[in-house]
């Protein structure tokens, strides 16, 4: 098929721009395939997703999911607005407070990113496969429901960009933070017991004595216990949107 002179092949336009097959030939939607994907990549990493596993779960053949998806960039598009779409918050329930709409958001966003705690490292950030899910229809509702949350925010509009970016770096190392503390809980028992042998020593040596008090100090046991966790991320939450804001404002 031949196109217009300066006018994208098909292929190379974003999944989004691309119409999905007609019902008479679709057996799947693109929401069945992103969930598909999602389900896998809970359940065994983000590693473990791919075309082939895809087809095989949808009980089809690798090449006819072709005719939905050009590959691997668009399947990862789809994923991550999947996940946009669980970070909206129901139509109706957004507060009329932009400081309550902004948290809720932030902590709807967070919770979302908790469900699925490979994706803050497989879908961001630069070596991320994929084209930027953010663009996506979910993810545009995303950001007009987190613009609409400022709509009553003493703020112009770079500050009120700025503070969404602040906010959203901020459930971002929250998120991060979390699946670390997941990943040590998780480890393998010998090797965390090697770790644990290994720190020992090293307390053993007097050369690091206030985190050999901290190890004593029963304020830290429970630092990685959810409650507190989640509790904490609310705090910090709180304060980051009022200091943020008075910078700002």
């Amino acid at each position: 098929m031949s196109t217009s002179p300066g006018s994208p092949s098909p292929d190379a336009r974003p999944i989004w721009a691309r119409p999905e097959p007609g019902t008479r030939r679709a057996r799947f939607s693109r929401e069945q395939i992103a969930a598909t994907a999602l389900a896998i990549a809970d359940a065994e990493g983000f590693e473990a997703v791919s075309m082939r596993r895809i087809a095989a779960e949808l009980g089809a053949g690798t090449m006819s999911l072709y005719r939905y998806i050009n590959g691997k960039d668009d399947l990862v598009a789809l994923m991550d607005d999947a996940l946009m779409a669980e970070s909206l918050i129901p139509d109706g329930e957004l507060p009329a407070d932009w400081r309550a709409a902004l948290t809720l958001i932030a902590r709807q966003t967070r919770a979302a990113l908790l469900r699925h705690p490979w994706a803050v490292v497989s879908l961001q950030g630069r070596d991320a496969a994929g084209q930027d899910g953010s663009f996506g229809p979910n993810g545009l509702r995303h950001f007009e429901q987190s613009l609409a949350a400022l709509d009553s925010a003493p703020l112009d509009t770079a500050a009120k960009l700025e503070l969404l970016t602040i906010v959203d770096d901020y459930v971002m190392g929250a998120v991060l933070r979390s699946g670390e503390m997941q990943g040590r809980s998780g480890a393998d028992p010998q090797y965390a017991a090697a770790i644990m042998e290994f720190i020992s020593g090293q307390l053993a040596t007097g050369a690091f004595p206030r985190i050999s008090a901290l190890s004593q100090d029963p304020a830290a046991a429970g630092l990685a216990d959810p409650d507190l966790v989640r509790a904490r991320f609310e705090r910090g939450l709180a304060l980051l949107i009022e200091h943020a804001a008075g910078v700002l404002g």
